[in-house]
């Protein structure tokens, strides 16, 4: 399967929205709290695993 930018994009962003709404849906926090903090924390690893998985494809795509 090819993963080009706009299905990546929708992928990661239907991800942190299903984590979202999980979280809101579960009552353990306030919905404040996990659209304040904990969406953003999301967004963030995910983009951080996001181009440290970019990064180790594109080195076991060249060795």
């Amino acid at each position: 399967m090819e993963f080009d930018l706009p299905t990546t994009a929708a992928v990661f962003v239907a991800l942190i929205a299903l984590g979202t709404v999980g979280m809101i849906a579960s009552g353990m926090m306030l919905t404040e709290s996990v659209l304040m903090m904990v969406t953003p924390s999301m967004a963030v690893f995910g983009l951080l695993m996001l181009l440290i998985g970019v990064k180790h494809g594109e080195y076991r795509a060249s060795n």
